[in-house]
């Protein structure tokens, strides 16, 4: 499939857009960390190597596809893995979790809380050096983020997740502990990324409406999610916030983080979270990166961004086209083409518009 040129740079595109000017095209940031090595013919394991892999892979995914945003990810066990949990190195997935640092939540008040600063931390260290690198090679085109995960999911990098969550009934006091570790740990992280001059993306899993209730997330989520946005916005960058799976009943709440996007996964309509969401900040989502950017063909990877597209080009503070949540690494690249040729192919728009 031949991949339209744009008409714009990134930085041209989402200045434009969200000072309310016709762009060539809507933004576009499909979810690629998973996949994004392939496109340099490499496996998961190669961007884990170095900053400069991590580059490598960044810039080729610009050159090739004109992606609205480059990405760096810290990961959903970046907290863990720098206070001790140990990772697994598989050759083409992301790192699984081999063995938890917390046996037992008692010793909770044990973990070091500077261990996930840049200076003790290889690991953060790398990928802050890619972004300062990103920024300095390409951020006069185009923006980055570090992609880092939320308070829950970060406990369950340290503390095993049927454990934890067993435990925010048996244990409330102690699972709250470990929550204030994380989230002061996310802070000191964010700010380490936010310091390089990028945006921070907030994922948290484990906080899906598919694993806890509303009440549940409004007790032990959202309040430390609170805090993050101010640490995050004191360095003039930009907080997004993303939970997988089915947010409906939590949607309205997870607004309520202080988040500057809002991205939803492929179990939320996306009428829905502009009817909620829509007039309070830019929209993200939702193409199924399973069952159509994994599965389906390139017309129908057409078909499905149309649908989004129709569905909230129109919402309020604006809209960018995504996947529902990261294109597993099996997906055919030709699907990933097709995604941003279909954007393109919708043509010059505004916020808020709908043809």
């Amino acid at each position: 499939m031949t991949v339209r040129k744009d008409q714009m740079t990134s930085n041209e595109r989402m200045a434009a857009y969200f000072d309310g000017k016709e762009v060539d095209r809507l933004p576009a940031m499909p979810m690629i960390d998973s996949v994004g090595p392939r496109l340099i013919c490499e496996k998961n394991r190669f961007k884990r190597l170095s900053a400069e892999n991590q580059v490598l892979v960044q810039k080729r995914a610009y050159e090739l596809l004109g992606l609205d945003g480059l990405s760096i990810e810290y990961g959903l066990h970046g907290i863990g893995q720098a206070a001790g949990t140990i990772l697994g190195d598989p050759e083409n997935t992301a790192p699984p979790i081999v063995e938890h640092v917390l046996k037992d939540l008692k010793d909770v008040d044990n973990l070091d809380p500077e261990c996930v600063l840049r200076k003790n931390d290889p690991w953060i260290d790398l990928c802050c050096t890619a972004c300062e690198m990103l920024v300095e090679q390409m951020g006069d085109v185009v923006g980055t983020s570090a992609s880092l995960t939320g308070p829950m999911t970060a406990a369950s990098s340290i503390y095993p997740i049927s454990k934890l969550l067993i435990a925010t009934r048996k244990q409330p006091e102690l699972v709250h502990k470990l929550l204030r570790f994380s989230t002061d740990a996310l802070i000191a992280v964010s700010e380490e990324f936010a310091k390089c001059g990028v945006d921070i993306f907030i994922c948290d899993p484990v906080a899906s409406g598919d694993i806890m209730s509303e009440k549940a997330y409004r007790e032990l989520v959202l309040p430390y999610t609170k805090e993050l946005a101010p640490a995050i916005h004191k360095h003039g960058v930009a907080m997004g916030y993303h939970i997988c799976g089915n947010t409906n009943k939590i949607t309205e709440a997870m607004l309520e983080s202080g988040c500057d996007m809002l991205s939803v996964d492929v179990k939320v309509p996306l009428l829905r979270a502009k009817e909620l969401g829509g007039d309070k900040v830019p929209i993200i989502g939702n193409v199924d990166p399973i069952n159509t950017m994994m599965l389906g063909t390139p017309d129908e990877v057409r078909e499905e961004v149309m649908r989004d597209i129709a569905d909230c080009a129109d919402s309020p503070n604006g809209y960018i086209v995504s996947t529902g949540c990261d294109i597993p690494v099996d997906a055919p690249l030709e699907n990933i083409y097709a995604f941003m040729d279909a954007v393109r192919e919708y043509g010059p728009t505004k916020i808020g518009e709908k043809k």
